[in-house]
């Protein structure tokens, strides 16, 4: 087998969203909302409880009224946008209008951190003349985001479940991810950390590689090894 594409995941393979603690304080401090650090500390372990930050921990427990909403999540910006400013109302806020400002702030490209390695990674593949696709459930657009941090140059083509209508791990998501960048799923690699939705793409064929979805800081090198599949072919 020659990796001719590699598709990789978004949240926690590329990028990482900051904290649940880093995105209350900046819209608190943005809001000017006054708050107590114990206070402040308490109101982001909730949210993180609740599962309200995208790309962040899975919620303890999805509401029942909720788990129709939640399980369609990114197929569309309206279902997302209601999906997890649904999860941060779980969670008293001093101020309504935080939760829909929580939301916004999850989508600034400051949220976002690369992994340490994906620029390398990145440019190692297109020196190998391997064509790449972001394939990612999500509910907005994130290319801004790599743009703001200097990757989109390294990205032949985005498959965003809310474009598509389709959410990972079906087929056709990864189908359309090849599609875009002419590559055969038997000669394309996919990279993510969701060992559900991301195998999907073995269902046509392509490898696949996974990642942990640790902290920045506690993952500096966990995309280096997909340039070994890649060479080794």
């Amino acid at each position: 087998m020659t990796i001719k594409g590699a598709l990789f995941d978004f949240s926690g393979t590329l990028f990482r969203i900051e904290s649940a603690g880093s995105w209350l304080r900046a819209v608190l401090q943005e809001a000017r909302v006054p708050l107590p650090v114990a206070e402040s500390e308490r109101l982001a372990a909730d949210l993180e409880r609740a599962g309200a930050l995208p790309g962040g921990a899975r919620p303890d427990v999805v509401p029942d009224r909720l788990a129709e909403l939640w399980g369609r999540r990114d197929r569309s910006a309206a279902e997302h946008r209601a999906a997890f400013t649904a999860m941060s109302r779980e969670v008293p806020l001093p101020d309504p209008r935080l939760h829909d400002a929580l939301y916004e702030r999850h989508m600034r490209p400051e949220a976002w951190r690369p992994y340490a390695d994906a620029a390398e990674v990145l440019t190692a593949l297109r020196e190998r003349g391997v064509r790449v696709a972001v394939i990612s459930n999500i509910g907005w657009d994130l290319r801004p985001v790599f743009r703001a941090h200097g990757l989109d140059g390294y990205v032949d083509a985005y498959a965003l479940s809310y474009e598509h209508e389709i959410q990972k791990p079906d087929p056709r998501l990864f189908a359309r991810a090849c599609e875009e960048l002419g590559v055969d799923p038997a000669d394309a690699l996919m990279v993510g950390d969701d060992r559900h939705a991301d195998a999907g793409a073995a269902a046509l064929g392509c490898a696949v590689h996974f990642v942990d979805p640790l902290p920045v800081d506690r993952r500096p090198d966990g995309l280096r090894p997909v340039i070994g599949l890649v060479d080794r072919g």
